[in-house]
């Protein structure tokens, strides 16, 4: 018998190409596998909603040669009819013998397909590479369970945390490499936020500047409406899908300014004075946004950081000290009292991206998902 692992990680492999693209549905990878020779027969992963899903793909690519194999694919297949007919009627049809499933599907409406496979004589082989695969439906997974988006912060600080001087001079902190990573995540995300302090300070257009990448929804939190309607950001509104959240006693007259640039003005409600984070976050679950990318100043990380909302930590560090009290940190708001109250990250991981550091991690809430029982 060939190796399950190496065989998970293949599907893997393909799962992470749909990384970005399939919102509402997860990324999903699978390989169908001769088990007398080893020999990979096909690939497949879900490229975007409403299309074949990555075992249907797969299946259909190794015809007749799946007869007798077995197959691989990082979610259980789904057992209903959406958009697509069940993936598990696909398996049956196709001949395949065996099947091994990374991890099982959080969505009640869709999971069964291993017991409805193994009921018809298939033998079913569930958990491999189990972490590796929630982690690559993360996304999808934190929806179904909490019902807002999976929330990635990201920072680019001097190595004694600063992300400016106190002029606000912030470009380049990191180098070229890291720059690059930080779009790569933009790629991946459905949304990309920052608040107002940030859109005056920078005039961004928080666009994915790959070649072939996608741009994010933009969002931008100004809870009074304050901001001018000449940044950047929403003269491109048209151009790129650009959402400005307030809060409900925010100005009604203020609205039709940024309509009129084709910006989408949601309201949320308020907590404190400022928009209300876990409000919003179930608003953007609701508009199908799976992962936001938050891009903020040191007001803006505080405010999620305070709302225990952060899932994974992406902190690029530039080789540079900045000093002074007036410079801005990368995390604001009222801070830990105590180190057992501090974020304190796991799985971690340390790169060096040019003359600039990336260290990436799971705050708790991040990984409790990825260890919870589904």
């Amino acid at each position: 018998m060939h190796d399950d692992l190496f065989y998970m990680r293949e599907a893997l492999r393909e799962g992470r190409r749909g990384l970005g693209r399939t919102s509402p549905n997860p990324p999903v990878g699978a390989v169908v596998v001769d088990p007398r020779s080893g020999k990979i027969l096909a690939r497949g992963y879900h490229r975007r909603a409403g299309e074949p899903h990555a075992e249907a793909l797969a299946l259909a690519r190794a015809g007749e040669k799946a007869r007798g194999a077995t197959l691989y694919v990082t979610l259980e297949p789904c057992h209903h009819h959406g958009r697509t007919p069940p993936c598990t009627q696909a398996i049956l049809r196709s001949g395949v013998r065996r099947v091994v499933v990374g991890t099982r599907d959080p969505n009640p409406r869709a999971r069964g397909g291993v017991e409805f496979l193994r009921e018809r004589g298939l033998e079913v082989v569930c958990g491999v590479l189990e972490r590796e695969c929630r982690y690559l439906t993360r996304f999808f997974l934190r929806r179904m369970v909490s019902d807002r988006p999976w929330v990635i912060l990201k920072v680019a600080a001097s190595l004694d945390g600063r992300i400016a001087t106190r002029t606000g001079d912030s470009r380049w902190i990191t180098g070229e490499e890291a720059r690059r990573e930080g779009h790569r995540l933009r790629n991946i995300c459905d949304a990309i936020l920052v608040g107002k302090n940030t859109v005056k300070a920078d005039d961004p257009l928080l666009t994915c500047r790959l070649p072939r990448g996608r741009n994010p929804v933009r969002i931008v939190l100004d809870t009074r409406l304050s901001l001018s309607p000449d940044f950047q950001i929403f003269r491109t509104a048209r151009e790129v899908p650009t959402w400005l959240v307030c809060g409900d006693s925010a100005p009604r007259d203020r609205e039709e300014i940024f309509r009129r640039t084709g910006t989408e003005v949601i309201r949320v409600r308020e907590k404190d004075g400022r928009v209300d984070i876990p409000s919003l976050l179930r608003e953007l679950s609701r508009r199908d946004i799976l992962s936001l990318l938050v891009e903020g100043g040191g007001e803006v990380h505080g405010s999620f950081l305070e709302a225990g909302v952060v899932d994974e930590v992406f902190f690029f560090l530039g080789p540079l000290i900045i000093g002074g009290r007036e410079a801005p940190s990368a995390v604001a708001g009222r801070g830990a009292e105590k180190l057992s109250q501090a974020l304190w990250l796991s799985d971690l991981r340390v790169r060096r991206l040019g003359d600039s550091l990336l260290l990436q991690g799971l705050s708790p809430e991040g990984r409790r998902l990825l260890e919870s029982n589904l």
